[in-house]
């Protein structure tokens, strides 16, 4: 086993949204949450943008086991202090019907500076996330890793999907979120950097020009952190499913460790334009994984299903080491199964009520929680 290989530590970010159980709305609500909960810690739980958003963050984890328990206990706490307000939460990129208007910004300097900046495209931010942290010491690596994984961008952000709703109309997509998310500068797939220092002279032009007051504000899909040593994932939607936030993160988790085995032996993946990946992303955003992406290689579309089998088949000589295997096998259920977006659609689908489906996530969220 490759020493660096045994280090990708891994920690996860979640977005949840604080919902009322009788209206299904959200609600804003987390600072009262926050200031009851003596038992939530500051780096556990935090606020987000708006006060009907909950951000979790986990412990820096050194395997797929340790983060399944931590998240389960996470979410399984943000449940019970939810519940003491008679409120509950989901786990979803957007909410079902919702509408960003009646939402409250948290009172804090950062979140105004955000308002304030972004105007109306920041007030559209009624989104949710999951943001995957890999453990990558050496910053040449980091950077190295984040060329090769921008292809695995689409496949990622497919299999999490779990935004098909807007403000209570089907979107025609499985991840709207995507779409919202990149009406903001400084989003989406990023450019390929040959050193950690190209990186660095890039974040200075923007700071010393006024673009940014810190490099956090830099949101693409794949980011070497600003304050930690590791290399961020942020194009997932928030994931319904406990089962499938940790599959997803074993994956990311593997790719890492696989791209880093070949770079040990001299090679690498292929690097490509980001224009032909912002083309895959724009069909898994649309199909998730029922889409059809291009295959590269070959210069034609090619069924997610059959790329998940060739990306499964591409891991599996690290996915052992990493004692992650009986997660990743549930990324082909997922692929087969449909994402929480399929299964979205397929809840409204019996009754067109949009209630339904919030109904649908307040029990899938915690389901699989231990």
């Amino acid at each position: 086993m490759i020493k660096d290989i045994q280090n990708l530590t891994i920690g996860v970010e979640e977005e949840y949204q604080l919902v009322d159980p009788k209206t299904r709305e959200l609600t804003s609500y987390v600072t009262e949450i926050l200031d009851e909960g003596s038992l939530v810690s500051e780096n556990d739980v935090k606020p987000e943008l708006l006060q009907s958003q909950i951000e979790i963050g986990s412990n820096v984890c050194q395997n797929i086991q340790e983060l399944e328990k931590d998240l389960s206990r996470l979410r399984l706490l943000i449940k019970k202090y939810a519940n003491k307000k008679k409120l509950d939460f989901i786990a979803a990129g957007t909410h079902p019907f919702s509408h960003w208007k009646n939402q409250i910004v948290t009172d804090k300097t950062r979140y105004h500076g955000f308002m304030d900046s972004t105007q109306y495209v920041g007030k559209r931010m009624l989104i949710f996330g999951m943001h995957v942290h890999i453990g990558i010491k050496n910053k040449e690596l980091r950077m190295d890793v984040m060329n090769q994984m921008r292809y695995f961008i689409p496949h990622i952000m497919a299999l999490s999907s779990s935004s098909p709703f807007w403000q209570g109309e089907k979107t025609g997509f499985k991840s709207f979120r995507s779409i919202i998310f990149e009406d903001l500068p400084r989003t989406g797939v990023p450019e390929i950097f040959n050193s950690y220092q190209e990186y660095h002279r890039y974040v200075k032009t923007l700071m010393k020009s006024g673009s940014i007051d810190d490099p956090t504000k830099i949101w693409w899909d794949i980011r070497p952190h600003p304050n930690y040593p590791t290399l961020e994932f942020r194009m997932c939607d928030c994931c319904t499913s406990l089962n499938d936030a940790i599959s997803i993160s074993a994956l990311i988790q593997a790719l890492v460790a696989k791209v880093i085995t070949l770079r040990k032996s001299n090679q690498q993946w292929r690097s490509y334009r980001g224009s032909l990946i912002h083309e895959n992303k724009w069909r898994a955003a649309q199909k998730g994984v029922t889409s059809a992406l291009i295959d590269f290689g070959l210069e034609k579309e090619v069924a997610f299903k059959t790329l998940v089998s060739e990306m499964l088949e591409f891991i599996d000589d690290v996915v052992d080491d990493l004692g992650t295997r009986k997660y990743i096998e549930n990324i082909q259920e997922i692929s087969k199964q449909g994402s929480s977006a399929d299964k979205q659609l397929k809840i409204f689908e019996k009754r067109k009520r949009i209630e339904d489906v919030v109904d649908f996530l307040i029990n899938e969220t915690t389901k699989y929680c231990f």
